[in-house]
């Protein structure tokens, strides 16, 4: 039987989290879903991840949470970042840069798989090392008998996560774009095997800028002066893809996106949700 990984874009805040609670658990058992891999460095009112939050969506049923370059917003997470083999930060930071650059978790079926992300340079505000040449790093330091791998392209620039997905074709099973919180029509299977697509879409709310209330995001663009960009709270979804990998090669043998519709938020903060201004 192929494994079934589901991979989830950007968490965005309260509402993002909620539809992530209301939907995956019931997701995860129609489609026979093995793993479930997320971004959440939204997760926290927008911009960053709390350790509180981090243990919350672990509880929904996300098995291993994936970073980006909000990663550092929320000083509490670095110690569970630390810590957790559930958690990655981009591999291409700095080498004293808190966190772990890859981890390999296990199946319920105890089918092993690698998961981690990468942090483009292009258009993106947190300096990072090459992700070309830290992927080859991680990929070879991985065990043999590993051999299945999904790695998050955290990128702004489509061009960055296209050629990323091109170099890491044949050696990852699963690669799936984050970032820029808008789904692309690219799902595929490259020529090495591997699934790609350059950018799975977030979990939040569609009636928005990325994610942010739009009436304070178009004053801030046509003002120039500064507005909290707090999170949206309309047409909240679930967006992610599905990917069947052959657990003896590692080899992708599908790739579906996947869009599921929830209900409105009631209210975007909670105690871990503090908006912030003029961020993207």
């Amino acid at each position: 039987m192929p494994l079934r990984i589901l991979c989830l874009g950007d968490i965005v805040g309260r509402p993002g989290r909620q539809i992530v609670h209301q939907k995956l658990p019931e997701l995860v058992r129609s489609r026979g879903i093995d793993l479930v891999v997320a971004n959440a460095e939204n997760i926290a009112g927008g911009s960053g991840i709390t350790a509180n939050l981090f243990h919350k969506i672990r509880s929904y049923g996300v098995d291993v949470v994936t970073l980006g370059d909000h990663l550092y917003r929320r000083a509490d997470i670095i110690p569970t970042m630390s810590s957790s083999e559930r958690i990655v930060r981009p591999a291409n930071l700095a080498a004293g840069a808190a966190g772990k650059t890859h981890t390999v978790v296990q199946t319920n079926g105890g089918i092993p798989v690698a998961v981690f992300c990468l942090l483009g340079r292009i258009y993106v505000n947190l300096p990072a090392d090459d992700p070309f040449a830290a992927a080859d790093r991680v990929l070879n330091a991985l065990p043999p008998q590993v051999r299945v791998c999904v790695c998050d392209v955290h990128a702004e620039a489509t061009s960055e996560k296209i050629a990323l997905g091109h170099w890491l074709d044949g050696r990852c099973s699963m690669i799936f774009g984050t970032h820029t919180h808008v789904p692309t029509a690219d799902a595929r299977l490259l020529s090495g095997g591997s699934a790609y697509i350059t950018d799975v879409g977030m979990c939040g709310p569609y009636d928005s800028v990325l994610g942010r209330r739009k009436d304070r995001v178009i004053k801030y663009m046509t003002t120039n002066m500064p507005q909290p960009f707090d999170v949206a709270t309309g047409d909240v979804r679930l967006c992610g893809a599905i990917a069947e990998i052959d657990p003896e090669s590692g080899r992708a043998q599908s790739i579906e996106r996947i869009e599921v519709h929830g209900e409105n938020a009631d209210q975007a903060y909670d105690a871990d949700d503090k908006p912030t201004s003029n961020v993207e």
